[in-house]
């Protein structure tokens, strides 16, 4: 099959690639230098809170060990309190993920309705441009033809009488 006979629609010249992958490589360039970094200090704070209250948990969990009944209320408390962390931590963790992906869509959602629009609006110029090309040599061919049929006093009269006769009988 000859691509080179489809229209520009369907087969996108390099200049439009290039402007895409342009597009894809700033946004994600500013996702890779705003939006990972920020999701993984979030991440690795949480990380050193959890640690944190782990060994907190130990230390309390070592000078209660005399305290027999004392030692397991604390040590059920800091179990407990564990497995919060560690749920808020994933839901936290989730939702910034989450968040950070309906980002992304929404810009790549938005980078194709952009572009979708530019090829519109491409689309509708060259209609109009192969308009006015038709327009013009339709005004250029009908010209030559009436300048061939229109050469001698004859064939004018004889154009004359035709209309004269068309225009009568309507």
């Amino acid at each position: 099959m000859d691509f080179t006979q489809l229209p520009s629609i369907l087969t996108p010249d390099l200049g439009l690639l290039f402007w895409m992958l342009l597009a894809f490589l700033v946004v994600f360039g500013v996702l890779a230098k705003f939006g990972f970094p920020a999701i993984i200090n979030m991440v690795d704070e949480r990380n050193r809170y959890i640690d944190e209250s782990l060994r907190k948990a130990h230390e309390a969990e070592e000078r209660l060990a005399n305290i027999q009944q004392e030692g397991e209320s604390i040590l059920q408390e800091a179990r407990e309190k564990q497995a919060q962390i560690l749920k808020e931590a994933a839901e936290s963790r989730d939702a910034i993920v989450e968040q950070a992906q309906q980002k992304a869509r929404a810009e790549g959602a938005r980078l194709l309705d952009e572009a979708k629009a530019a090829i519109e609006q491409e689309k509708k110029a060259a209609i109009a441009d192969i308009r006015q090309q038709v327009a013009t040599l339709s005004v250029d061919i009908a010209e030559k033809v009436l300048r061939q049929n229109l050469r001698d006093d004859k064939s004018q009269m004889d154009l004359i009488d035709r209309m004269l006769d068309g225009a009568t009988a309507n």
